[in-house]
């Protein structure tokens, strides 16, 4: 099976870039009610996974939960506590299954290192219910 198979493209998918301000990616999470993003450099590549954690812990602690003093720092001067490891489109399907385990989605590069989207830690759990669920399926209508 290929990792194409479960990858939700990258027009699809709510991302930022490292130049934006921490206003610009608190709108655009709480519209697309994400509680993490995608962090893309504006040459294309993945460049990390930032929080709702790691927005909160820097207003917290570099503006003592001051959002307004913190609306315009750069999200690239943002300590984040950890990035979904991203994966190529080669990956194996036991790899991803590892991935998606560890986070809610992992990001997937070409061989060029560009993100072309996500694979959804749901996207792989529906593929997995429903192929469970077909057989019992057939079993019942014979």
């Amino acid at each position: 099976m290929n990792i194409l198979f479960f990858l939700t493209p990258k027009e699809e998918v709510a991302c930022i870039y490292e130049d934006f301000t921490l206003r610009q990616v608190l709108e655009k999470m709480e519209y697309h009610r994400y509680t993490a993003i995608p962090v893309l450099k504006r040459s294309g590549e993945y460049a990390g996974t930032l929080t709702e954690g790691d927005l909160l812990w820097a207003i917290k602690n570099k503006y003592q939960l001051n959002l307004k003093a913190a609306e315009h720092l750069p999200i690239s001067d943002l300590p984040r506590y950890s990035d979904n490891k991203a994966v190529t489109i080669s990956t194996d399907i036991d790899e991803l299954i590892t991935k998606s385990l560890e986070q809610n989605f992992v990001p997937v590069e070409d061989d060029r290192g560009m993100f072309i989207g996500i694979v959804t830690r749901r996207n792989v759990i529906q593929y997995f219910k429903n192929r469970r669920e077909r057989p019992l399926e057939s079993s019942y209508t014979a």
